[in-house]
């Protein structure tokens, strides 16, 4: 018999649970978008109403690392002022790139900071997560069904678009999409792209795994699964099928020295395993003449953001990215890298910004993920974004994937406190 959910005591606790198990009704709607890029600042703004009525200064016990990260997201605010400022892009794009740092980098500071804040049970978040992805798994069947039928798989773009200031695909509602390469159909599910999708599968895994009823948890695995094979993502495909023996079995390592060695190689095969596994199925699509070589698209996108930023903009960046030619298939030089595009758009400012809270995060969890699981699940977490942004724009997403990052601030606070929710 399925446990009763967790119950939520504060209004931030409830906004946090409801909106995560309603992922599948909001994008029925076309309203991801909106609700994750609002959320962040909502809840902030409830904890900071809070405070000022009660009289607290809840700030106090943010722990340092979080506010590294906020440091770390306010440079990325100067560089894209400042490089907005030195190639004259005018009032109205600063105007503009600054809300979208707002819906991007400034969430990847707000939720681990809301984590050490607000108090929630982590059973609710997991249980959350699960529900969403046994509504995928559900999802998936359905959708597979039709696809199978040969029913159209795109619905419409909801008319929330004019409140979101972003492209179609944002607020684009779907069954599935086509791969216009194979002709064959490509499940983004509740992502704005399928890779994305496979992106959204690593992280909730970690979410169910922790699940302690056994039915949701086996409702759950299904559905990230199915998740992660429907997207075709390689580079979900290759993380999901390690993140998953390491978190289960770090914590079963002593050595400090084993330890250390896995936090080096485990990234680093995670990064290497992709374009390998890409390379060996780009050779033999190619010999079928199926698919274009989407690794030489990437190669010649990070080759002309590294030269142009080497060449235009090494310390503060171009301030916005900027549209590519046949070359490189039309795509926006900037895109499809993390740390190539910090490089072109906020330059080497904007990249250390990242790196150090990131760096130093997955450091601090080395340390202390084998005295708790959920500790592990945060390390999980890192590594799995540490791994992706070698593939993705990790600020873009980062209003699905917030669930994590609000894990990660949590975390913090409970290695802090020294409190236990094992």
């Amino acid at each position: 018999m399925q446990s009763q959910t967790p119950c939520q005591t504060t209004t931030e606790a409830k906004l946090i649970y409801w909106a995560l198990i309603a992922t599948y009704p909001i994008y029925a709607i076309g309203g991801l978008y909106i609700t994750g890029s609002a959320l962040g600042w909502v809840i902030l703004g409830i904890v900071l109403l809070r405070a000022f009525v009660e009289g607290n200064n809840v700030f106090s016990s943010v722990p340092v690392i979080v506010w590294l990260w906020v440091i770390g997201m306010l440079v990325m605010l100067l560089s894209l002022w400042i490089a907005h400022a030195q190639w004259s892009l005018g009032f109205a794009k600063t105007i503009k790139s600054t809300i979208g740092w707002a819906k991007g980098w400034a969430l990847i500071a707000i939720f681990p900071l809301l984590g050490s804040l607000v108090s929630i049970k982590p059973e609710s978040v997991v249980r959350g997560a699960c529900i969403v992805c046994k509504h995928t798994a559900i999802f998936a069947s359905l959708t597979f069904l039709l696809y199978s039928l040969r029913i159209p798989g795109q619905l419409f773009v909801s008319p929330l678009q004019v409140l979101g200031g972003a492209g179609d695909i944002f607020f684009t509602v779907s069954f599935y999409g086509m791969n216009p390469e194979t002709g064959a159909g490509r499940w983004q599910f509740f992502a704005p792209w399928a890779p994305a999708a496979g992106l959204l599968s690593c992280v909730l895994i970690i979410f169910c795994l922790q699940e302690k009823d056994k039915n949701l948890r086996n409702w759950g695995v299904t559905g990230c699964f199915m998740m992660v094979l429907l997207s075709q993502s390689r580079a979900g495909l290759a993380i999901f099928i390690t993140i998953i023996p390491m978190f289960l079995l770090a914590k079963h390592l002593k050595n400090p020295w084993v330890l250390i060695t896995l936090g080096i190689v485990v990234p680093i095969v995670l990064v290497l395993g992709e374009p390998l596994y890409e390379l060996v199925m780009d050779s033999y699509q190619q010999v079928k003449e199926s698919r274009p070589a989407s690794t030489r698209v990437r190669s010649a996108l990070e080759n002309l953001a590294f030269q142009r930023w080497q060449a235009e903009a090494p310390i503060w960046g171009h301030g916005a990215v900027e549209s590519g030619d046949k070359l490189v298939e039309f795509m926006p030089i900037g895109s499809h890298h993390t740390w190539f595009g910090l490089l072109f758009i906020k330059g080497l400012v904007g990249l250390v910004a990242l790196a150090i809270p990131l760096g130093i995060s997955i450091i601090y969890c080395l340390f202390y993920f084998q005295k708790n699981s959920q500790v592990l699940a945060a390390l999980c977490f890192l590594i799995v974004f540490f791994c992706y942004s070698f593939f993705e724009n990790l600020e873009i997403l980062a209003y699905l994937y917030w669930p994590a990052l609000f894990w990660i601030g949590m975390v913090f606070k409970q290695i802090q406190s020294r409190r236990s929710y094992v």
